[in-house]
């Protein structure tokens, strides 16, 4: 599949059949996060792959998401901001959501390419998730992806907004590329070369 083909058809997932996904699939997956950029070279994040029914069952629970239970499996990413707050201040915090964001942008194309269905849950009690998975206090729990098989093939999905609508040149609200030059004296528009 191109890239253009995954990123058209990748859609957030909330009906997982019942098959179970073949685990060294999601690792794949997982393993392309790797290579996102990361602020100073400091690899912030990390991965806790959840198959165990009564975990998935209260990670489901502590995001308030019931369908979250159907999934087979569960990835939770966290990071850990230490090194990077260190060398960039203030800063190394947002720089850590930045490539949190990046890397799980690739998961999920990773995802879609690999025919397995997902969707991003940033909405949880960090809390209950850090107790249930053991995860320390100083680490941000970033996302949770249930992962499985589409229970149904979706139908053809809208595209979220014109680029017409979110694209601006040199400054907010404009919306032309560059000013239209008018040239005195010449109708066509163009310029002669100069000897």
């Amino acid at each position: 599949m191109d890239l253009d083909k995954i990123i058209k058809n990748r859609r957030s997932v909330r009906k997982f059949k019942s098959k179970k996904p073949d685990w060294r699939d999601i690792l794949d997956c997982i393993d392309s996060m790797r290579h996102t950029p990361m602020a100073g070279g400091n690899f912030t994040l990390k991965f806790i792959l959840v198959d165990d029914k009564e975990k998935i069952e209260k990670l489901s629970e502590a995001a308030q998401q019931d369908f979250i239970s159907q999934a087979q499996y569960v990835l939770v990413v966290c990071s850990n901001p230490s090194r990077t707050v260190n060398a960039y201040e203030k800063r190394g915090e947002t720089y850590c959501r930045h490539q949190a964001g990046a890397a799980i942008q690739t998961l999920l194309l990773k995802i879609t390419e690999a025919g397995l269905a997902t969707c991003w849950v940033g909405h949880f009690i960090d809390e209950q998730v850090k107790r249930i998975l053991r995860i320390p206090e100083n680490i941000n729990v970033e996302a949770m992806f249930p992962i499985g098989y589409e229970l149904k093939k979706p139908v053809t999905r809208k595209v979220k907004s014109d680029l017409d609508t979110a694209l601006y040149f040199n400054e907010y609200k404009n919306k032309k590329m560059r000013k239209i030059r008018k040239l005195e004296g010449k109708r066509t528009g163009r310029l002669k070369d100069k000897k």
